[in-house]
């Protein structure tokens, strides 16, 4: 190697160890300091342990390759699980739910030595199935789901009552849905046809009695119009009789009458004699 190139060699080489030193500092510097964002709280490591007390928001500094910052959410954060359990008489039940929660900030330490960052998988997913094993066994299948909102009541008071000593609050419990197995929501839908049926054949059967109501008011009615006029009759005689037929069936006009034939005239005032035409008469 020359002389010329020697120089080349150690002149790169000097620049290469310039740009190493250079990213070493600028990556020191970077790991000097930290930003904890809007709705977070920062636990910071030293050498793994954790300090008691939650970074807030903003700017914050620690010393690079000896300490960590570890971010939590503490905003109110949603979870869904799929849960299983038997119910009251003995129906597999698969309940999916959903809940709304947050993390006071003040214990993010001790959840972060305590139980960890995957708090969720390693305490509140657990928490639901026995919570929701519980309550299940409370209540018969029918009942989880025409007292819904008491299940879910019960489910969100045991549920606080479990993960509030942890610093982890639930605001809000909601059951997404309840499965049964198909023998079970077959007998349901089969139960519901038959009430329906039921209600329809007692809605017809209501139909039926209240005719049947009509008819008999009906024929009351004509009855007491037959009886008035039946007394009216024996009061008046006979006569009357044949005079309320005949005025009930007059048209209004007088008749021609002719032939060897005799027809009674109506004598509307019952004080003149009746008057009777006989033979070929014409009026």
């Amino acid at each position: 190697m020359t002389t010329e190139e020697q120089k080349v060699m150690r002149k790169f080489l000097g620049w290469f160890f310039i740009s190493v030193g250079v990213i070493l500092i600028l990556i020191l510097l970077s790991g000097t300091f930290y930003i904890i964002g809007a709705g977070e709280r920062g636990v910071l490591l030293t050498f793994g342990k954790p300090s008691m007390e939650a970074k807030g928001e903003g700017l914050h500094f620690k010393i690079p390759l000896v300490q960590k910052i570890i971010k939590m959410n503490v905003k109110t954060q949603k979870y869904e699980a799929d849960l299983t359990a038997a119910s009251k008489d003995l129906q597999d039940v698969k309940t999916k739910i959903a809940i709304n929660y947050h993390v006071l900030p003040e214990t993010t330490p001790s959840i972060i030595q305590d139980i960890g960052i995957d708090y969720r998988e390693n305490v509140i997913y657990p928490l639901e199935q026995e919570t929701n094993k519980g309550i299940t066994a409370q209540y018969t299948a029918e009942e989880l789901i025409t007292k819904r909102d008491m299940v879910r009541e019960g489910m969100k008071q045991s549920l606080t009552e479990k993960l509030r000593p942890r610093g982890i609050i639930i605001e809000e419990v909601s059951i997404i849905d309840f499965s049964f197995s198909s023998v079970f929501t077959q007998a349901i839908e089969n139960k519901v046809t038959a009430e329906q049926n039921a209600l329809a054949a007692k809605n017809k059967l209501a139909q039926v009695e209240y005719e049947a109501k009509q008819r008999v008011t009906q024929a009351t009615a004509e009855s007491e119009a037959i009886r008035i006029q039946t007394e009216a009759i024996n009061k008046a005689g006979g006569s009357a009789y044949v005079q309320l037929q005949a005025i009930q069936k007059w048209d209004g006009k007088l008749s021609l009458v002719s032939g060897g034939s005799s027809m009674p005239i109506i004598n509307l005032n019952p004080s003149q004699p009746q008057i009777q035409v006989t033979g070929n008469s014409t009026w």
